[in-house]
Formats: structure tokens, sequence, C-alpha cells
């Protein structure tokens, strides 16, 4: 059935069928490929990296299409879109797509283009100076970083999104702008324990973490809320039905049992979770969904908690630039950042990062009885040898 190119007269109840509408919904990718890849759609040889930020896909017609990366932000004016819009008018034919990675990539089919769209794209800068489009995030470098909603749209988040990502990638923007590192690193941040941004595969992952039980608001939630549903709505069966002293229908929550996830609250409004003081920041390393060298793997707790410090969170990313220069500066090429630190062992990554070592990380959380190193083998890092030659006496 053909597309129609636009609305055809008003809904007829006795013929209901007449003019009816056949592309609800979004248009086919097809109308919105560059020329040169609807002409070797899966004829694709290769591609390269030419410089960061700078892709170029080779055909087996000979064809090549090119690729300027830049990095972008989740949450966009209108004014941005526009600006985004009018570059790819002006450099390439007006095609642009966007990444899973909040990355842009302009399309063209040569390299003269190739430079004059790097010019005009560094050239556009904000008003504090800072690059509307920076190019990048390809090869051995930092990725674009991803997040979840925070502040702005959710009612479950333990920190804010924007901010903290903002400052980490500022301080890691020469990584996201070079590709100078052993392998990709991907950052990836979200707000609560739900993570709608998919951080427990990621080689540095920031998450924000409640560490208190929800508050029950006992006067209204029998008025608010429909308490059987806000008592299944928990994963773990913390909450249960209880009475108040002058007998209204109320819950009770084992705080013991709570992995703090919002479920309640997304379900009944008189459990709020955010608490100024419980709320904060947990730091996960070595995690990815690549299958090279090794196969997929989970992040690993390596900075159990950070307050929530608005609006530049300089511990958070000061932790992780220690992680990521230990990374760069120790790991072998081609070498993910789990790879190097079960390699060396997650005893020397800690002396390596610097990292304070406590008994709530790596793999300590409930039901990880598949995940814990159970083996005898211990690579010794210079605290554990100096604490073997006090205990023996040794010089």
């Amino acid at each position: 059935m053909s597309l129609s190119l636009d609305r055809l007269g008003r809904y007829n109840p006795e013929k209901v069928q007449e003019n009816r509408l056949t592309d609800l919904g979004p248009r086919h990718y097809w109308e919105y490929f560059p020329p040169v890849i609807k002409e070797n759609y899966g004829k694709w040889a290769y591609h390269e990296v030419l410089e960061p930020g700078v892709l170029v896909h080779v055909s087996e017609t000979g064809d090549k299409v090119f690729t300027v990366r830049c990095g972008a932000a989740r949450f966009m004016t209108v004014q941005h879109v526009r600006e985004i819009c009018a570059v790819a008018d002006k450099h390439c034919d007006g095609y642009v797509r966007f990444t899973t990675r909040n990355n842009i990539e302009f399309l063209v089919d040569s390299l003269e283009k190739v430079e004059a769209l790097k010019a005009d794209l560094n050239s556009r800068k904000f008003v504090s100076g800072s690059f509307k489009f920076p190019i990048g995030g390809t090869g051995a470098g930092v990725t674009n970083i991803v997040h979840t909603q925070g502040y702005i749209h959710c009612h479950t988040p333990a920190t804010d999104a924007s901010s903290m990502v903002k400052s980490v990638a500022d301080e890691l923007f020469d990584y996201f702008t070079g590709m100078t590192l052993p392998a990709k690193v991907r950052v990836s941040m979200a707000c609560c324990l739900n993570m709608c941004g998919a951080v427990h595969c990621s080689d540095i992952a920031l998450l924000g973490y409640h560490r208190k039980p929800p508050i029950i608001d006992h006067e209204v939630i029998s008025k608010v809320c429909e308490i059987p549903l806000a008592i299944t709505a928990c994963p773990v069966g913390a909450i249960s039905p209880d009475k108040t002293a002058d007998g209204k229908k109320t819950v009770k929550v084992k705080g013991e049992r709570c992995m703090f996830c919002g479920n309640c609250y997304t379900m009944c409004q008189a459990l709020p979770l955010s608490d100024k003081e419980g709320d904060g920041v947990t730091i996960l390393a070595g995690g990815k969904i690549s299958n090279r060298i090794s196969e997929p793997k989970f992040s690993k707790v390596v900075v159990p908690w950070l307050p929530n410090e608005f609006p530049r969170f300089p511990q958070v990313v000061e932790n992780v630039k220690k992680i990521i220069e230990a990374y760069a500066g120790n790991a072998n090429k081609y070498e993910r950042l789990g790879d190097w630190a079960e390699r060396i062992g997650w005893e020397k990554f800690f002396e390596k990062t610097g990292l304070e070592f406590t008994e709530h990380l790596i793999d300590d959380y409930r039901l990880a009885y598949d995940t814990w190193r159970t083996s005898t083998q211990f690579k010794y890092t210079d605290a554990a040898w100096a604490l073997s030659r006090a205990a023996g006496d040794i010089d």
C-alpha cells in the first residue's frame, strides 16, 4: 500500500475506508538514507577511523562515505536542533543521524567536504567558549557519556544526571577528542538502581544510589494509594501491610531487605525515597558488552558511595580520572578496562588507581554466589606484602 503524501478529506462514518491514512507512525528508514548509502546498501566492505571523530566506510563498488562524529547533549533546545539541521543542509544535503550514545553523525561523500564540515563545526561555540559540536568519540578514546533522565524528567533519581555528566566530560575532554587510550572506554551514568542507562556493562559507570528505605506518610497513604499495589510493586518483598495506632491502613518496610529501587514510590506517592543525606553516587568499573578478547562482563563496584556535591561533583570527577589515568598508563594495547583489571588482579587495580578497598566492593551484593571469586589465588600488592612481612617479622 503506497504512502499518502498529505491528508485527503475528512473521516466519513458512512464510508470508513474512504481516504484512509496509511502512513501512521514513523516513515520507512529507506527514505532518509543518503544516495550513496542507498546505492551501496549491503555492499560495504570495511571501515577505518581516519582521525578522531572521522570515519570512512568503503564499498565493494569503490564508493566511500565519510562520517564526522560530534558529541552532543541528551537534552537539546529547539534552537540547537535547528542549528544541527542547518549544518546538515549546508554540508550534507540535509542528511544527519544520531547514535545511541547521543552523538551526531554528519555524512558526506568526499574528503573535501569533510574538511569544510570540520572547519564549520569547530567554529561554532557557545557564549562560554565551549564547542557546540566537539569532534571525537571514535577509536581508542572515551566515547560520549550516555545518561538517564535525572531530576528533569524522572521521579526516582538519587542524583542529577546532566550536571554530573557535564562535569566528568569536561575533565575527560582530551580523551574524547583524541585516541590515546589502549582501547575504547565507554562511560555511562544512571540516576538510580533501575538503571535505564544500562550502566551495568560499562567500562566506567556512575550510579545514583539511595541509602535509606522509603519514608511512609501514614496519614495519607490509604487515601492516595492502592496499598496492595504498593506491596506487590516491591521486587524483594520488603513491604507488608500494617495499621497505625488509630487503626488506619498503612504499610511497613523491612529496612534490611529494601534495595532502594523506588518501585514503591512509582506506584504510591506516599512512599518517597529521596533523601538529602542518604542519596549519593556509586562508581563501577570493568564492564563491557563486547565479546572480543574475553566474554562480556558486568561492571563491579569500586567506589561504594560519594556524596552529591552539586553542581560539579568534584569527588566523582577525581575518582573517574584516577581510574582513566591508571588504565591509560598500565594497560596493554586493545585491552579493555575490565580485561586489564582481571589480568593484573583486582587487588592491584585498587593499588594502581589509588582507590580505597573495603569489604563492600567488587561482588558484594545479595545472591552473588555465582560471581564471587572463590579460588585461593591471590595477586599480592605492596600493601599485602607489607602486611605479610609485618606478621612474619621479616625485614
